[in-house]
Formats: structure tokens, C-alpha cells, sequence
């Protein structure tokens, strides 16, 4: 169907892979189901484990891109300009969509102007334990949303809360602020931040729903939240405008604790000690602009990314590969 023609605004759906091939038979289905027939877009950062062959033999375009080209921000950036869609649907292979609806739930608000970038509920994993659990509830609440500049005031840093896990973006309002930034981590953030200030909207979709959630040791809690750290210091003029995270993160520990004394007390421990793995990971992260390149490469949760002086220019490999999928 050709949505231009009939109309109504394109829609391209970015799966960003790695290593996947377990996770597509769940992702890829109801993407490729959805009513509006959008075009899907597998991008892979050359994993070599069948993800590639098996997103062909479902259905899917694909983009592939070297390990060490690979970058949250500057990847996806990519993949919106392969699609050239009105809306861009960006999400994770691990991200289960749980009904055939979720795409047209995820861009409804965009399609009806009411926000440029749009992100789905997501709900824990089966088997998730209180951790994983806890923290989808409390990030990704029953009831949807619309937020602008004006909420900064009243919700500090969440204003600008987003997740590309699974999330919808108008690209004229993405090239409006030059796209997504190249990043360690934190792209949809820094764009969502960046599109807010600019007098757009963002939405939070409960009615589109996928399944997503991880068990994280502590160690990798503390790597995830090194980088967070890192890429809020380096855009702290544009991230904290709205305040900084110390409201939403004491909120977080004192709603987790506080269930926990009701229902599970004996993980009191282990909570606290999970609390600190966030936050000292979270404060060397912010002041690691001083700390010498192969730390911040050791303390982080992608190596790969200091491996890569900055991102830049697509190689040839990735020119030839964007020819294919445009």
C-alpha cells in the first residue's frame, strides 16, 4: 500500500539488531502484520548469526552495518534516512509488541498532530523478577500522556523521558533538529529534549504495549549507568534545563523500598546495594570527562564505542548497503 498516494502519512518500522535471530520470530510478525503496512527495516551491525537471513526470508529489508560503525544515535539516524518515511517506528528486537494494534497505537498521535514523538508502554518479561518488574511500573505507567516544555516545571527531568526501545518519531520534526546526535547512549532523550524545546510534543502511548525487560547483575547496573552518567554531563546545558535527575531517582528509591518493606522485606539488602551500583555508576559516568580514554572504555557498557574516536562520514560498506534499502 502506497500511503502517500492513499493520502495518509508512510510509516517505516527501524528494528536495530545485534545477535537477534532468537528475537525476530517474535518482533518481526506483528510489525509486518500491522493494517498500515509499514515498511520494515532490520539494521544489523554485522552479527553473523543468522539475524540478517532470517529478516530477509520473513519479509524484511535490511541494512547491515560494521560492528565498529555501529552507534545509537548515528545507526539510527541511518536507518530514518534509509526509510524516508513520514513517521519512523524505532525499536529493539527484544521489545515483543503483544498485539497486531501496536504500531497503529504507537503513531496515532503523530499522525493526528498532536506530538512528534510518540513511546509504548512496556511490561516485564514473563518471569521477571521484582527488580525488572518494579522498574517497567514505575517508568511506564496504566494511563497514557501528553507532555510539553510547560510540564518541566512540575516533572523536572522526566519531561523528556523516552525510550527507543519502542518508540514513533515524525521525521520532518527529527530533521528539524538535525536528526539523532551521534551518542554513547541517551539519542532518544537528547532528541526528545531537543524537539520539546523546539514547541513540540511527546506522547506516551499505555495502549501500545511490548513485552521488554532485562536482569541486569550488578556490575552491568553500574556499566549501563557509567554511560547515562557520562552523556548527561556532556549535554547537562540541554538535559537539565528542566532540572536535574535527583527528583525522579530519589522517587524511584523511596517507592522501591517502601514496597519492599510491605512485601518482600529480605530484598531490602540486595535493594540498597542495587541503589548504589546505579548511583556510583551514575556519578563517575558524570564526571568521566576527566578521566583518561581507556577507563571510561573499561568502566563503560560499550566498549566498541571508544574504540571509534567519533562517528563519522558512512564507510563505502555502508554507502553500498544504504543504495540497496533507498
Amino acid at each position: 500500500m502506497d500511503m502517500r498516494a492513499s493520502g495518509r502519512p508512510s510509516i517505516g518500522v527501524a528494528v536495530i539488531t545485534h545477535r537477534a535471530v532468537s528475537l525476530l520470530p517474535d518482533c518481526l510478525p506483528p510489525l509486518l502484520a500491522s493494517a498500515l503496512a509499514p515498511r520494515v527495516l532490520v539494521v544489523n551491525s554485522s552479527s553473523h548469526d543468522g539475524t540478517v537471513e532470517l529478516a530477509k526470508e520473513m519479509g524484511a529489508e535490511v541494512l547491515v552495518v560494521p560492528r565498529q560503525e555501529f552507534n545509537h544515535g548515528a545507526t539510527r539516524e541511518l536507518a530514518r534516512r534509509a526509510l524516508g518515511s513520514d513517521v519512523v517506528v524505532m525499536i529493539t528486537p527484544d521489545a515483543k509488541p503483544l498485539e497486531p494494534e501496536l504500531v497503529g497505537n504507537l503513531v496515532r498521535p503523530i499522525v493526528e498532530g498532536e506530538a512528534s514523538v510518540a513511546y509504548a508502554r512496556q511490561v516485564p518479561r514473563d518471569g521477571a523478577d521484582f527488580f525488572e518488574a518494579f522498574l517497567r511500573q514505575f517508568n511506564y505507567p496504566g494511563r497514557s500522556e501528553l507532555r510539553s516544555i510547560e510540564d518541566a516545571k512540575r516533572l523536572g527531568a522526566y519531561t523528556f523521558f523516552c525510550s527507543n526501545s519502542c518508540a514513533a518519531w515524525s521525521n520532518s520534526a527529527l530533521d528539524g533538529i538535525g536528526g539523532f546526535a551521534p551518542t554513547l547512549s541517551l539519542e532518544d532523550v537528547i532528541a526528545t529534549t531537543r524537539l520539546l524545546h523546539a514547541g513540540h510534543r511527546i506522547a506516551y502511548c499505555a495502549d501500545a504495549v511490548v513485552q521488554h525487560s532485562h536482569r541486569y547483575t550488578l556490575t552491568e547496573e553500574f556499566r549501563r549507568h557509567f554511560d547515562t552518567g557520562y552523556v548527561r554531563a556532556m549535554h547537562k546545558d540541554l538535559l537539565f534545563a528542566g532540572g536535574g535527575d535527583e527528583r525522579r531517582g530519589a522517587a524511584y528509591a523511596e517507592q522501591m523500598l517502601r514496597r519492599l518493606s510491605r512485601e518482600q522485606s529480605h530484598l531490602i539488602p540486595y535493594a540498597v546495594t542495587h541503589i548504589a551500583f546505579k548511583y556510583f555508576g551514575y556519578s563517575l559516568g558524570f564526571h568521566g570527562h576527566a578521566l583518561p580514554r581507556w577507563l571510561n572504555q573499561h568502566l563503560s557498557a560499550q566498549s566498541y564505542f571508544w574504540r571509534r574516536r567519533r562517528p563519522g562520514p558512512e564507510s563505502s560498506a555502508v554507502r553500498a548497503e544504504l543504495r540497496k534499502v533507498t
